[in-house]
């Protein structure tokens, strides 16, 4: 094991002693209770399985067999989610055979960021995660089950339902995912299309047939963004059934790894290896998640997101520890955007099991973890395949079949990960650097300064911004307006850069998974709206952006500096963000939400230390 993956661990192990103590405590004590329908009242137990059929009626309560539940993103609406319509019919006729029921304890929203982009539904999308943890609480709330089935793929979705299960941390967990869409248009040709079409070289119908094109079937996008970022996640915690992140929808073996699910989650129960989800994800696993995420060069919403999982387990972890890691945790993957293969290529070059078997092999990940595979993690490093129509692992190739695509420790792409902390007198960001040209690493240059994604994008198309600049765009945090990606600026900013213009973005809101070429200091805490130094940079103050030193400093001298008041939000714009599309019935999570990097919650009580300013 390396020092830096010990001493990490060991600091989060401390920090968060206290909370993880009291969180184990309490799931112990819900675990050590006798299964709902031998402790519930007689009517509760009628209504919990009313509508069962009547042998499986007699089988959970007579012969108290297990009883699993799903908790189901589907809707046919998302390309992801689609497959998950035929899931619970599949699911429940496996469960049947091995001698267990099954019921479809509910079901979770599920938008797509990619509809969302640029427009007032997606001020609801960061608080769509909690909101489905939520849901998924309440579908988990009767009480009934041994153990549950997540079926989730997309941006919020896995982090809500992770979220959600661990506050059901005596349940075993196994999480059943659904496989990327077949490759369409190239994402490196899309992302040319769209830059062409930010300076207006070509109209809307080529763009529309271009993303068509990259858009096209049931499955995920197959960029590595966040959804897929997502599973690569998953795969590292062992969470998933080992290699299911990257099957096809439609292959014949994803509807094996499907099945294998049901069996491994009974595996899971107090039938036989008792291993709940509370107790599965533990200090090691978070970092597992961490290491994975900077190896491979993930979405950047993962920084928010892990924060918030981590704390739903007791467990503290800051961009600090990323940082860290980060330094010591080299790049193994180049998937666009951060290099040009899909993830379908990436799969067929390794793939997850490829980079976890050499993080492995490299003593970069912890190896004595609990997975929901019986193998352990180094089951994670082989290959699923059918032989002889049975599902069997089969070790991976010892090189990879496309080092332009993924390596192994020994010949990385690059020594360190494909994320950087920020800290300085803006206050303390991240940046996605695995895309970024060696060049652009540093960017000084005079502030312009925008309130909104869609004041830029006018000053771009007005011919306004033919220079070297730093553009700050502020209010866009949490509290703000729910802190939406502002991917809508990614082609822009890359044509000015293409032009030979020094340009970066520093903003407190998100950018996405898709974060790309254009050096962009993003998730800048504390955010403008909670009095955060975003709001004091006026126009022509000049800015360093430098990600080498992990620097965001402004030049101005400190005296002037500290006299500078804070910009503040119009009333207009925040009545704008607070009404319309449903955001109204949101406004309590804005009142309520923690900082970035204390991962954006919603759902916390007053009193704990992560409510606190700084990091937690």
């Amino acid at each position: 094991m390396k020092d830096v993956i010990t001493r990490v661990t060991q600091r989060i192990r401390l920090r968060s002693a206290d909370l993880r103590s009291d969180y184990l405590a309490g799931i112990d004590a819900m675990g050590s209770r006798p299964p709902g329908r031998q402790r519930m009242g007689c009517a509760n137990v009628a209504h919990a399985f009313a509508a069962m059929p009547g042998d499986d009626r007699l089988r959970v309560v007579a012969e108290r067999a297990p009883n699993l539940a799903v908790v189901t993103a589907y809707n046919d609406m998302l390309s992801a989610h689609q497959p998950y319509q035929a899931y619970p019919e599949l699911l429940k006729r496996e469960a049947r055979r091995l001698g267990a029921t099954l019921q479809v304890a509910g079901g979770v929203p599920a938008m797509c960021d990619g509809v969302t982009q640029g427009l007032p539904g997606m001020e609801l999308s960061l608080f769509s995660r909690d909101t489905i943890a939520m849901s998924a609480a309440i579908a988990l709330s009767h009480d009934v089950f041994d153990g549950a089935l997540l079926l989730g793929v997309c941006d919020k979705i896995v982090p809500g339902l992770l979220i959600g299960a661990l506050h059901f941390g005596h349940l075993p967990c196994v999480f059943v995912p659904a496989g990327p869409m077949s490759s369409g248009l190239s994402n490196t040709e899309k992302s040319k299309v769209r830059e062409r079409a930010a300076q207006g070289l070509v109209g809307r119908d080529v763009l529309l047939q271009a993303e068509q094109a990259a858009y096209h079937g049931i499955g995920t996008c197959t960029f590595y963004g966040t959804a897929n970022s997502n599973q690569m996640l998953l795969e590292a915690m062992g969470l998933h059934v080992p290699g299911a992140a990257f099957i096809h929808p439609d292959d014949d073996l994803r509807e094996a790894l499907t099945l294998e699910s049901v069996g491994m989650l009974l595996g899971l129960t107090r039938h036989q290896r008792y291993t709940p989800i509370g107790r599965l994800v533990d200090e090691r696993v978070i970092v597992n998640a961490m290491v994975a995420l900077l190896a491979t060069g993930g979405s950047t919403n993962h920084l928010i997101h892990w924060v918030a999982v981590a704390r739903a387990a007791g467990i503290l972890i800051d961009w600090s520890d990323f940082a860290e890691l980060s330094a010591a945790v080299p790049l193994l993957a180049r998937v666009y955007p951060n290099g040009s293969a899909d993830v379908n290529q990436f799969q067929a070059a390794g793939g997850p099991g490829f980079v976890l078997r050499s993080l492995l092999e490299a003593g970069l990940l912890h190896d004595d973890v609990s997975t929901v595979a019986p193998g352990g993690l180094a089951a994670y490093g082989e290959r699923p395949v059918l032989a002889g129509g049975k599902l069997v692992w089969q070790p991976l190739a010892a090189t990879t079949i496309d080092d332009s695509i993924v390596r192994n420790v020994e010949q990385p792409f690059s020594a360190t990960g494909g994320l950087r902390l920020l800290t300085g007198a803006l206050g303390r960001a991240v940046i996605k650097v695995s895309a970024v040209p060696d060049d652009r690493h540093v960017v000084e240059a005079p502030a312009l300064v925008f309130e909104s994604q869609e004041a830029l994008l006018n000053a771009f198309n007005a011919g306004e911004l033919e220079r070297d600049f730093i553009a700050v765009v502020r209010f866009q945090g949490p509290r703000a307006n729910g802190m939406p990606e502002l991917h809508k600026l990614t082609p822009p900013l890359a044509v000015l850069q293409g032009k030979g213009f020094k340009v970066a973005l520093v903003t407190d809101g998100r950018m996405s998974g898709a974060s790309g070429k254009v050096p962009a200091a993003i998730h800048v805490s504390p955010e403008a709206l909670a009095g955060g130094p975003l709001a004091k940079v006026i126009d022509g103050d000049v800015i360093r952006l430098d990600a080498v030193a992990g620097e965001l400093t402004v030049r101005v001298a400190d005296a002037e500096w500290a006299a500078r008041p804070l910009a503040v939000m119009g009333a207009q714009a925040l009545r704008s963000h607070g009404h319309g599309l449903g955001r109204e019935l949101f406004g309590g999570m804005r009142r309520s939400v923690s900082s970035a990097e204390q991962g954006a919650v919603t759902w916390l009580s007053s009193g704990h230390p992560i409510d606190a300013g700084g990091t937690p």
